[in-house]
């Protein structure tokens, strides 16, 4: 079975093929196929995101296509930065542009206010097959960077329950609470169960 990762970031393909272990499953990437057209992401949900370009890369590759959308919610900030995540800084920004104005906009609120969530939805999509996974993680944002794991806004997350930040962790630790690797797994499951059917 061959999957195809519908992005060029080289994090989020690292972490996603370290959570979907399979010796049965190809995974590639648009890496592999520099002519695949970049999709642009207007949607106003994860969930339409995701699907949007697992649906489009699939119809230009023919492969299926696994995508994912992920969202930062902050509490004290009504859920944003959600769905503009990562270009919440501006269109060309880096990570820390984005833990920089999160850091700014939080200054001066107490850690009790500071609660978030990390969300991410995973589509699946290719011949008659539509799949969709959600993982949730829950958190506070910290009041400075701290750790050079992860990426995006890992740096100032810290999971309930934990005294380190997402990007304090190694990979394997990260990918077993992680939204994203909650996701995933979830969507191992599926996968495991179409293969079964085929």
């Amino acid at each position: 079975m061959k999957i195809l990762l519908a992005t060029h970031n080289k994090n989020k393909i690292k972490e996603i093929k370290a959570a979907l272990k399979d010796p049965e499953i190809e995974i590639l990437s648009m890496d592999d196929f520099p002519d695949l057209p970049d999709v642009i992401e207007d949607g106003d949900t994860l969930e339409h995101n995701s699907l949007k370009k697992a649906k489009e890369i699939y119809q230009y590759s023919g492969i299926t296509t696994l995508a994912d959308d992920t969202g930062l919610e902050v509490e004290y900030l009504n859920g944003e930065p959600g769905v503009f995540s990562a270009r919440w800084a501006g269109e060309d920004c880096s990570y820390e542009d984005n833990n920089r104005k999160m850091l700014r906009e939080l200054n001066g609120v107490g850690i009790d206010k500071r609660n978030a969530v990390f969300r991410c939805v995973i589509t699946l999509f290719g011949e008659n097959l539509h799949k969709t996974t959600e993982g949730v993680l829950k958190g506070k944002i910290i009041e400075k960077l701290s750790g050079n794991q992860g990426f995006g806004y890992d740096p100032i997350f810290q999971p309930d329950g934990y005294d380190t930040t997402l990007a304090e962790m190694s990979l394997d630790d990260k990918n077993r609470i992680s939204h994203r690797g909650l996701a995933v797994k979830a969507m191992a499951e599926v996968i495991c169960r179409i293969k079964k059917d085929t």
